[in-house]
């Protein structure tokens, strides 16, 4: 039986932020498809017509959590359209997933692990990095145009950069005692700024 299509968007949700419980808790390797549903608290009738394998629900969960990055994003420079404070909030929203949604590096770090095993998986992270150097390179690019940036080729700019947010983020993940997140940011936003500075 289909689900109504109201009803559609809300299991899916359901049975994805139960996938993320269920890998923080355990990890990629102890996880089942009768424990998602377990704790999503659906039929494994009802999981399979939503997502047909482990995989699948990975993809899902990690999508999730992509979307909430680009929220944060935006939530932190409403409006910013000086390319210095749109980059400095991309770097501060990136950090502030690894406090904010710890479970984001734990199902990312899963995901690393299995993509190792698993071509196409390695070929959705290539394009999801891809997406990411493309949108910080963009700032870069446009920090160029206005003369607050020195003149870098924008895509390796944003591999840098990115190298920087996932950098410290791990770190924040790994060992959140080291440091706090406004730290972290104030960090990143200078190695950033001083690797963009006009000489």
């Amino acid at each position: 039986m289909t689900p109504r299509p109201r009803v559609a968007p809300l299991r899916r949700d359901q049975i994805v932020r139960a996938t993320i419980r269920c890998l923080a808790r355990e990890g990629y390797a102890n996880l089942t498809m009768k424990k998602v549903a377990r704790e999503a608290g659906v039929s494994q009738g009802i999981l399979h017509y939503y997502f047909p394998n482990k995989r699948s629900i990975l993809l899902a969960a990690l999508a999730r959590f992509l979307g909430h990055l680009d929220r944060l994003r935006l939530r932190e420079a409403p409006g910013a359209r000086d390319p210095r404070e749109r980059l400095r909030a991309l770097i501060g929203a990136c950090l502030s997933v690894a406090v904010e949604a710890r479970e984001f590096w734990v199902v990312f770090v899963e995901f690393w692990g299995e993509m190792m095993h698993d071509r196409s998986l390695l070929r959705v992270n290539a394009r999801l990095y891809a997406r990411i150097r493309r949108l910080i390179g963009e700032l870069v690019a446009s920090g160029i145009r206005a003369g607050l940036f020195r003149r870098v080729d924008p895509e390796e700019a944003g591999a840098v950069i990115l190298a920087l947010a996932d950098g410290l983020s791990l770190q924040l993940t790994f060992d959140p005692r080291a440091r706090t997140v406004a730290q972290a940011t104030r960090l990143g936003e200078e190695a950033a700024m001083r690797y963009l500075a006009r000489r």
